[in-house]
């Protein structure tokens, strides 16, 4: 013989009493609920975290990328300051050459007691960072794309 209970609904409470089944059933609702919404959060987490990694790759990139640009501007300037330093020091021998010939000039001229057309070196051939700047703008094109 098969007892009563064994043939009784499964929406029936834990106890067998059907005033708890309706309890019963909003628990294991709230559970799947509660899990539905866990995973969804997880999922969006997980989303979030793959939108940041993404964004940490592309600002390493762009990083690399601002560096090669500074390390090719760094050599640039290197190499314009060393080129300025080999200007000045020509500038420095001719500026002495010119001296030296003016001097043979001036005695050239106190032995032959001719006289000689000596010009003057001027102040702004000494110093070549006081030297009048031109009116007209100087024409450069920089190309950012040239690092």
């Amino acid at each position: 013989m098969a007892s009563p209970q064994q043939h009784q609904p499964a929406s029936l409470g834990s106890d067998g009493d059907p005033r708890y089944a309706n309890i019963d059933e909003k628990k294991r609702k709230r559970m799947i609920s509660n899990r539905e919404s866990a995973r969804r959060s997880r999922a969006k987490k997980q989303h979030r975290l793959d939108e940041l990694l993404a964004e940490i790759n592309q600002l390493q990139n762009d990083n690399n990328t601002v560096m090669k640009k500074i390390d090719g501007a760094t050599q640039m300037y290197v190499g314009a300051a060393s080129q300025n330093n080999v200007l000045r020091a020509q500038l420095t021998e001719l500026t002495d050459r010119l001296h030296s010939l003016n001097s043979v000039l001036h005695i050239a001229q106190e032995v032959s007691g001719l006289v000689l057309d000596i010009p003057e070196i001027p102040d702004t051939l000494l110093e070549p960072w006081k030297l009048p700047c031109s009116v007209q703008p100087i024409a450069a094109s920089f190309d950012m794309d040239m690092f």
